[in-house]
């Protein structure tokens, strides 16, 4: 990931974490240990980001950002709290980068001449074609 706009590791001073229990794999574990990460980024008070980094992101991750503007994420893929932090710190800084990723703008373009005659071509050869299977009813 070369063309990211924000560098992993770079925004982690801002990141907040809690843990609470967990509803996925580890048995017993689950019942006794905190072991789900949460993790919340305050997008409209954060100072790392320029205000029309912060207006995309908000814009594009509306449906992850609650209403006080703090996006919020959580894995509870692994037994280990450690590995769970890790796996939503990851998850956080690829989303925040597919957010602010500048899209290219479609260029709309015609068909060529000759692939259109080609187009035409096949379709009257396979009507010949169709045609011959048929029966004459004189």
């Amino acid at each position: 990931m070369t063309d990211d706009r924000v560098k992993y590791g770079s925004l982690d001073s801002e990141l907040e974490f809690s843990f609470t229990r967990s509803s996925g794999p580890g048995g017993q574990n689950v019942n006794k240990v905190n072991s789900r990460a949460e993790l919340r980024f305050d997008v409209t008070n954060s100072k790392l980001l320029s205000d029309h980094e912060k207006s995309i992101i908000i814009k594009r991750l509306k449906s992850r950002i609650n209403n006080d503007g703090i996006l919020f994420l959580s894995a509870q893929d692994d037994r280990s709290q450690f590995k769970n932090k890790e796996i939503v710190i990851l998850r956080f800084y690829e989303i925040i980068n597919k957010a602010l990723r500048v899209h290219k703008k479609r260029v709309k373009t015609k068909p060529s001449k000759s692939s259109n005659e080609n187009r035409l071509k096949e379709k009257r050869e396979s009507s010949e074609k169709k045609s011959r299977r048929r029966k004459d009813f004189d």
